[in-house]
């Protein structure tokens, strides 16, 4: 009798090698002219040859998949990038703020790629659509300070979200990081902006320096409160638009 071959579990790979070997057994042990043997032999080796092959294109299969997820990977990523840069265009001030600082729903996007692929990938977004910005539309300072805080803002915003709905995979997980990513963002801007990003726009515009005192009512009436009310009318949005596409969402991270 010819035994079956032992199968794994996940992608059922078979003990090829051992297969072989057995015919090399059966084979050398065949006395001449036995038929019987002849052919029990030569069905252990067919069986291993086609055992072999199937390996071989399973193997095959298996390459060419991973290479269609991160084609669809990198395809996906492009298109939220685009539109993560549309949305940062469409911007407006709010009233009682600073008119230098305008809202937009730029990391709506970010926040999917985050859910879906991991926090590296709304990394990438952000990353991707501030220098598209930057290239695009430039900065009034030369270098992109601009650019460069919204990207650190979008990080600290985006990280504790994706973090918090890869450990629960829940709408509670998305609340509760949109919740903390506000306030880390709030909080970390408004440090931030005191001690790098003002003194640095002062710096390329060549501007007078902003006393401390000036900085800090900037920075206490203007720029804390305008990430408050950024991170939660995007927390908002994002959760009505988590909820629309929580199946397809949950789908693709558990591809």
């Amino acid at each position: 009798m010819i035994p079956k071959p032992t199968v794994k579990s996940g992608w059922e790979k078979v003990e090829v090698q051992t297969f072989k070997n057995k015919c090399v057994e059966r084979l050398l042990n065949v006395p001449a002219f036995s038929l019987n043997k002849f052919v029990e032999v030569f069905l252990w080796s067919a069986c291993a040859m086609n055992l072999s092959s199937w390996k071989n294109g399973s193997q095959e299969g298996e390459r060419k998949m991973e290479h269609s997820k991160k084609t669809q990977k990198l395809v996906i990523l492009g298109m939220l990038s685009g539109l993560s840069y549309v949305l940062m265009m469409l911007n407006f001030p709010i009233p009682g703020i600073p008119p230098f600082l305008k809202i937009d729903f730029s990391e709506v996007p970010a926040l999917l790629a985050a859910l879906i692929f991991g926090p590296v990938a709304g990394l990438i977004v952000e990353g991707i659509k501030n220098l598209l910005h930057y290239l695009i539309q430039g900065s009034a300072t030369g270098v992109p300070v601009g650019q460069l805080a919204n990207f650190v803002a979008g990080l600290l915003f985006i990280l504790p979200v994706s973090l918090m709905f890869h450990k629960f995979k829940n709408t509670k997980g998305i609340t509760t990081g949109l919740v903390v990513g506000t306030v880390v963002m709030s909080v970390g801007m408004a440090f931030l902006n005191y001690y790098v990003f003002l003194p640095a726009y002062t710096l390329f515009l060549q501007s007078p320096a902003l006393s401390s005192e000036e900085t800090r009512q900037l920075v206490v009436t203007g720029i804390l409160p305008f990430n408050m009310i950024k991170g939660i009318i995007t927390g908002l949005i994002f959760v009505v638009l988590f909820n629309k596409m929580k199946y397809w969402i949950t789908k693709r991270v558990a591809v």
